[in-house]
């Protein structure tokens, strides 16, 4: 009765052992999964910077020359201004 109790106790630790091996192997293949999804999102995340970079750079480029455009309508508004106040002084 004693090797029974022996044979059914090492089955029970066997059948706990495989439990917990199959338990980690689970948790080790969530985590990979979880791995390469976050790989995904930096690679979608390191596309979606470079295009935000591009359109940066173009709305950068746009508001120097609407700046250069805005100082040269500036320029001849004062222009105009002096043109007529001398008309207008004569």
């Amino acid at each position: 009765m004693a090797s029974e109790q022996t044979l059914s106790e090492v089955l029970g630790r066997l059948d706990r052992a495989v439990s917990s091996l199959e338990n980690t192997v689970e948790r080790q293949l969530e985590v990979r999964e979880n791995y390469r999804d976050a790989e995904e999102e930096v690679q979608r995340m390191n596309s979606d910077r470079g295009r935000l970079a591009g359109e940066l750079d173009a709305s950068e480029s746009r508001a120097e020359r609407l700046e250069d455009v805005n100082k040269e309508v500036s320029r001849r508004l004062v222009t105009a201004m002096e043109t007529i106040r001398t008309v207008l002084d004569r």
